[in-house]
């Protein structure tokens, strides 16, 4: 097996002595990269945000932002990363470096006070001004150039969702983010989403007692998680991440699937769409370009752009969480999961997948390969998150919504909750208060008493049973209000 390594800022280097379980941002900090910060160690702040290439969208590679303290160093063995230190290009010697455009805006527009929250911020960045279809943007309800969430120059602010700056305040950042420019022919970064990102490698990496392994093909893994079925699988550890960081969990094995091809698929077949387990919820979001609109409404309200980089579908489904914010719109759109192991494929749909808080029907040594979403899709669709911030934040209750109304009658009716069990769950009694019935004031609003009482929420630190049950009732009453309005309008 070769030796793992990583290249950073153009510089290879060998992961070893690191332990497995060190993540991205230690890595960096012990071998002098301090520009890379821990805040949070969770993937709220996204100071320790770094650049990552990555298979590409519209072209050969995408330079993408992600939380290096919840990547283990080990899981980008034989990948390349830049560092804010590496975006600046060295001078002669004895000569200052010249700032990238990104740096050079954000200094000259005072976005930087005390200067911890920056780095990560200029990553997080330099990730949107390399977008490859990032371009001039106007809005479309005035015709003015930009809008209040996208620059004129199309940045869009959604990249920074998931940095935090304490002291500066955002305009100035935001006033450097509407500043830039596209890349000039001759920028190295910009030339190299013109190459291919490096090819996955297959890792079986073990020091100080833990092994971290990466196969090349989904056969590998099955018969490896078969052999050991107490191993840990990670795709983009957004979840694990915090484990290790706050939990101080460790893995005798972690067994990481984001490369593998099978699990990185997605087609759109005449009755259903496929999605692989270990696609990054952005890479969803721009593959599918708003062609599942239920999930266009989840994605924006997922975590960060930060997270969605890493999170996948097989993570937020694999991990059981009853406030994951992905099951209850997929409740919604009747998905099935397919699940693998060694023996063979079976298709669960996602509303027998739970079974208890955390727990499901997977079996040991089985993974989550695809989601399965069968088509048509329902025209009437909603995502109502409740949450103490617009975004980067728990909810509190998810609500998602999908409708078939003809001619005024509600025909078929989808609703997925999250937040409100031990488990996220279909609204079953509210589906058949609204079917068959019309589509009318009076009609959802004994539906809306039917949602209030759905499911068993709890009293905790972010909402209390009473406030969870009302804003189940709410959700309904506010669909109903915005499609009147799509109506009238």
């Amino acid at each position: 097996m070769v030796e793992a390594r990583i290249t950073v800022n153009g510089k290879e280097a060998p992961i070893a002595p690191a332990a497995p379980h060190t993540t991205v941002l230690d890595f960096l900090r012990e071998r002098g990269l301090t520009g890379t910060k821990e805040g949070c160690a969770e993937g709220e702040c996204g100071a320790c945000s770094v650049l990552v290439a990555r298979p590409g969208v519209n072209k050969p590679t995408d330079w993408v932002a992600v939380n290096a303290c919840l990547v283990p160093v080990a899981a980008l063995d034989g990948q390349e990363i830049v560092t804010s230190e590496g975006l600046a290009t060295p001078g002669e010697p004895g000569t200052a470096p010249t700032l990238h455009p990104v740096q050079e805006e954000m200094a000259v527009r005072g976005g930087s006070q005390c200067g911890y929250c920056t780095p990560g911020f200029v990553c997080s960045m330099a990730a949107e001004y390399y977008r490859p279809d990032r371009c001039a943007h106007a809005d479309p309800a005035t015709g003015a150039d930009g809008d209040a969430e996208h620059g004129p120059n199309g940045f869009d602010l959604h990249s920074l969702s998931g940095n935090l700056c304490r002291c500066t305040g955002y305009r100035p950042i935001r006033d450097a983010a509407f500043a830039v420019g596209a890349p000039p022919e001759d920028d190295p970064l910009a030339q190299r989403r013109e190459q291919a990102p490096p090819a996955p490698v297959a890792t079986a990496y073990t020091q100080g007692g833990g092994t971290f392994l990466r196969t090349s093909t989904l056969a590998e893994t099955l018969r490896l998680l078969r052999e050991r079925p107490d191993a840990v699988v990670v795709a983009g550890s957004t979840d694990w991440g915090v484990e290790v960081n706050i939990r101080s969990r460790r893995a005798d094995c972690v067994i990481a699937v984001d490369r593998l091809p099978e699990l990185r698929e997605l087609r759109v077949e005449s009755d259903h769409i496929e999605i692989g387990a270990a696609l990054t919820l952005t890479e969803i979001e721009r593959r599918l370009d708003g062609s599942v609109p239920l999930l266009a409404e989840l994605f924006p309200q997922f975590a960060s752009r930060l997270i969605r980089n890493g999170a996948t579908f097989g993570g937020n489904l694999g991990t059981g969480s009853p406030i994951g914010d992905s099951p209850p719109a997929l409740l919604a759109l009747e998905a099935s999961v397919v699940l693998a192991d060694a023996d063979g494929e079976r298709v669960v749909p996602l509303a027998d997948y739970f079974t208890g808080y955390r727990q499901s029907v997977r079996r040991p040594g089985e993974l989550i390969r695809a989601v399965r979403i069968p088509k048509p899709l329902s025209p009437v669709v909603a995502f109502h998150k409740i949450a103490k911030r617009r975004f980067d934040d728990i909810s509190s209750v998810a609500v998602a919504f999908a409708l078939d109304i003809e001619d005024g009658i509600v025909r078929k009716a989808r609703i997925g909750l999250g937040g409100v069990a031990a488990t996220p769950i279909r609204a079953l009694d509210t589906e058949a208060a609204l079917e068959g019935r019309p589509w009318a004031a009076e009609t959802v609003e004994a539906a809306a008493r039917v949602l209030r009482a759905e499911g068993t929420p709890m009293n905790d630190h972010r909402a209390s049973a009473e406030y969870r049950s009302a804003m189940l009732g709410q959700s309904l009453l506010k669909l109903y209000a915005h499609t009147n309005e799509a109506v009238s309008s």
